[in-house]
């Protein structure tokens, strides 16, 4: 399987955000070629400003295996995860993480820190399916003005 495939997957996911009226960001956890979790966006709905993608796939991914550390997974996230989800995937220890949409506003990279955020041994690719991913991000945002 390709990013691109998983990152479809991950679409799929922040679609489900954008028809429940939430910012439409949706992540998967892979390990071994396999989806072992999913999340979107749910802010609004649990009423809880951490209950973004990442943290919701996280949380199912710890639940199905039975620990705290994924060092072998991959989390694919439609958008540029943001410093708060950066540090959760840091002490997850997750082996790589894939995003869509870079995030100017609220992504991780606009600290210019010195130092990434993630775990050293975490492997990074951004700009999979990277239109399509703020294309969604864009038309959720158009309609809310």
């Amino acid at each position: 399987m390709t990013d691109e495939y998983y990152m479809n997957l991950a679409l799929r996911e922040a679609e489900r955000a954008f028809e429940e009226d939430e910012i439409p960001v949706g992540a998967i956890v892979v390990l071994q070629n396999k989806v072992i979790a999913r999340g979107y966006n749910m802010t609004e709905k649990l009423n809880d400003p951490t209950a973004h993608a990442e943290i919701i796939a996280l949380t199912s991914a710890f639940s199905h295996l039975g620990g705290k550390y994924v060092p072998d997974a991959t989390l694919y996230v439609t958008v540029e995860p943001c410093v708060m989800c950066a540090g959760a995937l840091y002490w997850s220890k997750i082996g790589r993480v894939v995003w869509g949409a870079d995030d100017e506003k609220n992504g991780f990279q606009r600290l210019h820190a010195p130092v990434s955020p993630f775990h050293p041994k975490t492997a990074l690719t951004n700009g999979i399916l990277s239109h399509e991913c703020a294309a969604l991000m864009k038309a959720f945002f158009r309609n809310k003005r």
